[in-house]
């Protein structure tokens, strides 16, 4: 027999992956069918073998696949090395978001051969005429997620369906149960995205209780309940407007205006932002600590280059935390998660970081350097801000006895303002921004 790598080889006895829809027999041809009467083994979920019992024969094994996922291979394996003949049933489309990739990453490829379906999002979208090739599909047919809360992390079950519905303008959802399309409008009311989409729910769909309801708004949605097995479409009524990402003005941050301040709100100034965003190294999945986040503006910035990553942010004034929560709410993102504590609390739960910004430390400011060095993960950086002499002082002493490569800019930038019928330089008070790494030096690294 030929190695099962080489090119063009093909498994006289391979795994079918039948693709079945709720009406049973109806859905399959006449190849699907014949495989499926034949098989020794028939693997499926308890609705799928009961549909179909008529076509299996009466000899053959079945074997329900509910709560035994991970067993699946292994009865495959098994059977196959018996001789016997195996088909595993799956929902639509075997290899969107089916097990047949499951199976495919855990056997040979060639001990498998998909026949596909239609899947349940195509035949909703042929329901209410919605054309989507260029809709993006997302699946939250897995454990119960509960509901969304703004400022979610990355654990949550509904975490990539906030983020899709951030970038995309047409959505189809795989929903279960639990999560179901009613809890996901309230996740667009909570993400104040609820004026922004209309919804459709396909329920039932080539059953006798089929059932399409179009045109519903998430307001509308979030309070019914829907029959199960269900699918959600959901398509943006107004197109999204593109989305400064890098350099916002100050002004368009809500920020706490002390008493008596001439110098403006509390808030990471445009300029220095600009750079110590730069000398964070973002990539679009960095996971970034805001540490000290006051009004958000550098957290938020982050979170908007690093769309496939997360921000962590902590502030310990409260009403800086309010002002960071309705900042985060006018710039729409849903990657970005806020508390309200000092550091180093909080932070043992946190991921380990790629990135860290330090712009308030609360009096910690030593152990959290010392802190941030160990947890950064290879290649990444710490960036702090500092006003006072004292606490650049006590950061670079930190630095040097951690064993950290590090550098020091000081960014002092001046700003015209009209006097008279003229214009005047007014200095901005001077910066300076501390970067460092474990390991080699920032120009190495860099180079």
């Amino acid at each position: 027999m030929k190695d099962s790598l080489e090119p063009g080889f093909r498994d006289p006895n391979p795994c079918r992956v039948i693709g079945v829809l709720d009406d049973g027999a109806a859905s399959l041809d006449a190849t699907a069918l014949a495989h499926l009467r034949t098989a020794d083994v028939v693997i499926g979920a308890t609705r799928q073998l009961q549909t179909l019992a008529a076509e299996i024969r009466p000899e053959a094994r079945r074997l329900d696949l509910g709560g035994a996922l991970a067993r699946v291979p292994g009865w495959v394996d098994a059977a196959r090395a018996e001789g016997q003949r195996v088909v595993v049933l799956a929902s639509g489309d075997p290899l969107c978001h089916g097990i047949a990739a499951y199976l495919g990453a855990r056997l040979c490829l060639d001990a498998l051969e998909v026949l596909p379906n239609r899947s349940t999002l195509q035949l909703a979208c042929a329901r209410i005429g919605l054309a989507w090739q260029d809709a993006v599909i997302v699946s939250i047919h897995g454990s119960d997620a509960g509901e969304w809360a703004a400022g979610a992390e990355p654990g949550h079950g509904l975490y990539r369906l906030a983020q899709a519905l951030r970038q995309h303008d047409r959505l189809l959802v795989l929903t279960s149960p639990d999560n179901s399309p009613d809890r996901v409008a309230r996740l667009l009311l909570a993400e104040g995205l609820g004026e922004d989409f209309q919804l459709a729910v396909a329920e039932c769909l080539l059953q006798p209780g089929e059932r399409v309801r179009s045109g519903l708004s998430a307001a509308e949605a979030a309070t019914l309940r829907f029959a199960d097995p269900n699918v959600l479409l959901l398509w943006r009524l107004q197109p999204r407007q593109p989305a400064v990402r890098f350099g916002l003005a100050d002004a368009a941050y809500a920020q706490r205006q002390p008493r008596g301040n001439q110098e403006g709100g509390l808030i990471t100034k445009q300029e220095v932002r600009a750079v110590s965003l730069a000398r964070l190294q973002l990539r679009t999945d960095s996971r970034v600590w805001d540490l000290g986040a006051g009004s958000g503006s550098v957290g938020l910035e982050a979170a908007r280059l690093c769309p496939q990553g997360h921000v962590w942010a902590i502030e310990k004034n409260a009403d800086d935390v309010a002002i960071a929560a309705r900042n985060r709410a006018a710039f729409g993102v849903s990657n970005h998660t806020l508390v309200h504590g000092r550091a180093p609390e909080h932070l043992d739960r946190w991921p380990d970081p790629d990135a860290v910004f330090i712009g308030g430390s609360g009096g910690e400011l030593a152990g959290l350097i010392t802190l941030c060095l160990a947890r950064l993960r290879p290649g990444g950086w710490l960036v702090m801000n500092f006003v006072t002499l004292e606490n650049l002082a006590t950061a670079t002493q930190a630095l040097t006895e951690a064993g950290a490569a590090w550098d020091v800019l000081q960014l002092q930038a001046a700003r015209s303002k009209p006097i008279l019928q003229m214009h005047r330089m007014a200095a901005e008070n001077p910066v300076w921004i501390v970067c460092a790494q474990r390991g080699t030096a920032p120009e190495e690294a860099s180079a």
